[in-house]
């Protein structure tokens, strides 16, 4: 079977539980490093998958960190290949844009754990097990636009665009599902002047409270991580 690419933007910004959930299933993976000067391949058509993790850039910083460019290019090629892709936050935006949809300022930030509404659609329903509310961790002060021909599947009562799917196979979302205990850590102690700045924000939750709660959601977190991913890998060629 063919690797699926993973593409990873920033040093602290790690594959987690999706490395994790790959090698449970034996599937193969390749992580492209950007911070380490790696590059995306020139094409997607020798990977069974393509995933984006996230990022503190913006999409729209594409001379700065080129990769960006790039990166959307392999996703039309995927589209075109009929090759899964799957987003998260950064990665999210970078398949929206690539799509001809906007990535603007967020109304309300977004950092800790959000409350992720379901949407009330057939592919909402699959790709979240069923579940009609869920919490996923968020850390953003961006959001998407739902391109044409896509179908939106969850949103959040202060971001009303939290993930899209098209043709059944290709997801965009803008929470971390993928998030486990030391990554999540790491940004709530290491960025917690950030998140004081903006504690004010019905969105933002304190270090602390973030800290302190990571032994109870990130277990229901990868619990829910794993139905999605389930349900991506499903696309994939060779795993049927």
């Amino acid at each position: 079977m063919k690797p699926v690419l993973i593409i990873q933007q920033v040093q602290h910004d790690t594959p987690d539980y999706f490395a994790d959930f790959l090698s449970g299933q034996q599937i193969p993976f390749e992580i492209r490093q950007m911070h380490r000067g790696q590059v995306p391949p020139g094409s997607i058509a020798g990977y069974s998958g393509y995933c984006m993790l996230g990022g503190p850039m913006s999409v729209h910083d594409e001379e700065k960190f080129p990769f960006l460019r790039q990166e959307k290019k392999l996703l039309l090629e995927a589209l075109v290949l009929g090759i899964p892709t799957i987003g998260h936050c950064l990665g999210g935006q970078l398949i929206s844009s690539a799509l001809g949809g906007t990535v603007s300022a967020a109304p309300t930030q977004e950092i800790g754990w959000c409350q992720i509404n379901v949407a009330d659609n057939e592919d909402a329903r699959a790709w979240f097990g069923g579940h009609s509310s869920v919490e996923l961790f968020e850390w953003h002060n961006e959001t998407f636009s739902i391109p044409a021909n896509a179908t939106l599947i969850a949103s959040s009562p202060h971001c009303p665009n939290q993930a899209f799917t098209v043709d059944g196979k290709h997801l965009a979302m803008q929470f971390h599902c993928e998030v486990k205990q030391d990554k999540v850590r790491y940004w709530a102690i290491r960025e917690k002047a950030d998140i004081d700045a903006q504690i004010n924000s019905p969105g933002v939750q304190s270090s602390e409270y973030i800290v302190s709660s990571l032994p109870q959601r990130i277990p229901r977190s990868n619990a829910l991580a794993h139905l999605i991913y389930s349900r991506w890998i499903r696309g994939l060629s060779g795993t049927d």
